[in-house]
């Protein structure tokens, strides 16, 4: 994996479990000293064992200077970063993170903010409403879970200064405390921002339910934990993608991405999750038709062809050509 940037070191000064499946890991820095300021919905990325790099909402407060506190959920079919966490990481171990990025941020133009949050999701949303409380301003946070066993800071939302604008639904519960979709997102009502968070197939039914009912894009505001399958599929072809500075012509082969490739060519691209979910590699195109496979571009921005995420997107046409 190619570098992410310049990272600092920092020490788990805490790990506890939040949850059945889900672990918390407070990370101060290792010499002592304050922390970079983040907003409300940043991530950063962080360097596990065995050289995985993935990313990571913050969950506390962002007033706070002193630490970062982070969540995750065990994941038997992901690829090797929560594990990691789960069984390599340790109170006491030292850790390099990226200092935090937001591609998840409030807006601030909100009148209303509408927080949904599936499982793990709860994280960055989390965030969001104890800033929201803090400001004063007007919102309503809705948290779905499989159960109560697997819901992550349940007595610590419920604790808040907000547990009155939090309602809970969960899989296992009676049916009337369900989270309704189509209800709830019934009206689109101006000034009303949406923020969602969870696994695809929650975030997909958010999402599409809102812009059935008539949601603008504008409006809605997304994180996915997981993205794009960046491993090749049965009908992919091959392409080529051409170097705009020098006019030099790298062939894609079918079974490799547009950042492999490059890479073999000495050509490297920042990359982070390489699955289309954080926006580190995105690249401007100049010309050709993009096959577009990532999580990270709004719909419009897909149309608009003219970025990609070369960790995972494709080309429909021939070639591209590449602002590289």
């Amino acid at each position: 994996m190619s570098g992410t940037g310049a990272t600092m070191e920092v020490r788990v000064a805490r790990k506890a479990i939040e949850a059945t499946d889900i672990c918390s890991l407070e990370l101060v820095a290792a010499d002592g000293g304050a922390l970079p300021g983040f907003s409300a919905g940043s991530h950063i990325d962080v360097h596990l064992p065995g050289g995985i790099v993935r990313q990571y909402s913050l969950c506390n407060d962002p007033a706070e200077t002193h630490r970062y506190l982070i969540a995750v959920l065990r994941d038997p079919g992901s690829r090797g970063g929560s594990i990691a966490v789960h069984d390599a990481v340790n109170e006491g171990d030292t850790l390099c993170i990226s200092a935090p990025k937001n591609h998840f941020a409030l807006a601030h133009e909100a009148k209303r903010s509408l927080l949904l949050a599936g499982g793990i999701g709860v994280t960055p949303i989390l965030c969001m409403a104890e800033r929201l409380a803090v400001m004063g301003a007007s919102f309503e946070m809705h948290y779905a879970a499989r159960s109560r066993e697997r819901t992550a800071f349940l007595e610590r939302i419920r604790q808040s200064a907000f547990a009155d604008r939090v309602q809970f639904h969960f899989d296992d519960g009676d049916a009337e405390q369900r989270l309704d979709l189509p209800g709830l997102l019934m009206q689109a009502q101006p000034g009303t921002h949406l923020y969602v968070c969870g696994p695809k197939g929650f975030m997909d039914a958010v999402l599409g339910t809102a812009r059935a009912q008539g949601w603008g894009e504008a409006q809605l505001h997304w994180e996915f934990f997981s993205g794009a399958d960046a491993a090749p599929r049965a009908d992919d072809g091959s392409f080529e993608v051409q170097l705009a500075s020098s006019g030099r012509v790298i062939a894609i082969a079918p079974d490799k991405t547009v950042t492999q490739a490059l890479a073999e060519a000495g050509v490297e691209i920042l990359v982070s999750c390489e699955q289309g979910v954080c926006g580190t590699c995105l690249t401007r195109v100049l010309q050709g038709e993009v096959d577009h496979r990532d999580a990270y571009l709004t719909p419009e921005e897909q149309a608009a062809n003219d970025q990609f995420t070369p960790c995972c997107s494709r080309a429909k046409s021939p070639r591209l050509v590449l602002d590289l």
